[in-house]
Formats: structure tokens, sequence, C-alpha cells
């Protein structure tokens, strides 16, 4: 069975580590002397060795001088970088609020001709209404006890929405049923945005399917994904956004995402579905 992303992503940290390891052992130091050298206490050479620590640029370049391998910082920095970007914890991301990571999450749907999403936990950005962006992201911000800028964040989150009509991009989307009526905010707003959905599906640039609940299931309820293209995956976890970039797990989420396609509703029976919602 392949590993999963976030498997991955350690896998990769605990690699970069070894590498290190391995200069320090090349250079005939002890951790502590490395320490000395580099002008900190030992225990954050043992953290960095043992992968419970990302090391920085500027760690990375002490401990190459320490080693007197300088040759190797610059392959080590993007090394470290790659795999900074693999697993990013949502505190991390949001230390000084939502806007930024907003703003990423655009440069990834400008690039991208294709994205295929599921969704498992809420309507995806890019459909969000800003009364319904505004409650999802206010419950957001107050669990990870991150700055808030959500009206800064909400204006960046639903700018998204212009892909939907310039561009050439194309968006398939697939909503288990659950995600219609998981309320966010009173219920106005829940209602404003299924009827947003019902105003954004007849649109040539998109696809909409539901997951009915009583559908009998092939592939389980997922973490929420996007594949950009064939090139990423953004997979959604509680505490942290990993990417995907590596051919064969990428060809997982594609098939995932085919069978989670071939379980929904669309046209008339999805609106169906969306519309039973509202009344709820």
């Amino acid at each position: 069975m392949p590993s999963s992303p976030s498997s991955r992503a350690q896998a990769a940290r605990e690699a970069l580590a070894v590498r290190l390891s391995h200069i320090r052992k090349d250079a005939g130091l002890t951790g502590r002397e490395l320490s000395a050298r580099c002008g900190w206490h030992p225990a954050k050479t043992t953290r960095v060795q043992k992968a419970e620590m990302a090391p920085s640029d500027a760690d990375i370049r002490a401990w190459c001088a320490a080693c007197g391998a300088e040759d190797q910082i610059g392959d080590l920095i993007a090394t470290a970088r790659v795999v900074d970007s693999m697993y990013q914890e949502w505190r991390k991301l949001h230390r000084n609020g939502m806007r930024t990571a907003q703003e990423d999450w655009t440069t990834r749907h400008a690039q991208a001709a294709l994205c295929r999403v599921y969704v498992s936990n809420a309507v995806p950005g890019f459909l969000q209404t800003p009364a319904y962006a505004t409650a999802l992201m206010q419950a957001i911000t107050a669990f990870q006890g991150t700055p808030d800028d959500v009206a800064e964040a909400v204006a960046a989150r639903v700018t998204r929405s212009r892909f939907l009509y310039e561009g050439g991009h194309r968006f398939v989307v697939l909503f288990e049923e659950w995600v219609l009526r998981a309320r966010f905010g009173p219920p106005e707003t829940m209602a404003a945005q299924l009827r947003h959905l019902l105003t954004v599906q007849p649109l040539t640039s998109v696809s909409l399917g539901v997951i009915p609940a009583t559908v009998q299931r092939a592939i389980w309820p997922l973490e929420a994904f996007y594949l950009f293209d064939d090139r990423q995956a953004a997979v959604e976890t509680l505490t942290a956004e990993i990417s995907v970039t590596q051919p064969r797990e990428l060809t997982d989420y594609a098939k995932a995402f085919a069978g989670l396609a071939k379980m929904a509703v669309y046209g008339d029976c999805a609106r169906a579905l969306i519309t039973d919602a509202i009344d709820a």
C-alpha cells in the first residue's frame, strides 16, 4: 500500500536529517563540537538529526560551514524548502493571518487549466459567498488562535471566483451531500450559499456533482483535496496542508476522484439535492 502524503513528508524530513548527520560525521565532529562551532545548544543538533526540528536556511549554512561542506549548502537549502512545502501546518501558514495563504491559493488556480476538487467538509473557496466565507474563516481563526484578518482574507478568497468566468479555466467539483447541510453562519447565510451553487451550476466552466448520503460507496469519504492539472494535489487535514507531487500518489488521487465522480449525481438530480438542503 502506498504511504500517505503525511508519512512521505516525514520520510523526506528524516532523509534531510540523515544527510546533515552524515556531513557532520564525515567532518569528524561530534554533535557537541558541531553545536559549539555553530553557537547553539547541543539539544538543537540532536533535534535536527532526529528530524524533530526543521533547520532554517541559516542553520544549514552554519552546519555546512562548521563541517567544511559549503559546496552542499545550495542543494541542502533547496531540499529543505521542498520538504517544508510538502507539509505545512495551518498555524504556521496563518501565523500572520489568513490573507497571504488565500493569495497563494489564487496563484495556484491562476496557473491551472483544470482543477478537480473533492470536498467533504465545506464549500470550496472559489464557490463561497462572502458571508459564508466569513462565518467559516471566523471559526477557523478561533480554533487555531491565529491573528484575525478575516475581512482581508475573505476578500482575497472570493476573488478566486473570477476564474469561473475568465481565462479558460475548468472546475470539476464533487460535494458530499453532508456539505450542503453543514451550516456556517445563520440560516439565511447558508441558504444564500446554496442558491449561489445553483447559480454557478450551469456555467460551462463548472461541473458540479453531489454524492448522495445514501449511495453505495465504492470510495470511502476522504479529506478534502484539490488536483491542479496533473502536477499537484493539495490535501487539507485538520492541522496541515499537504502538497503531493509524487507521480504515483497523484495517480492515486486521480483514481480516487474518478471513483467518487461515478457515485455523484449531476444536473437536475444535483439541483434537487441542493434545493432540498435549502428547504431544510
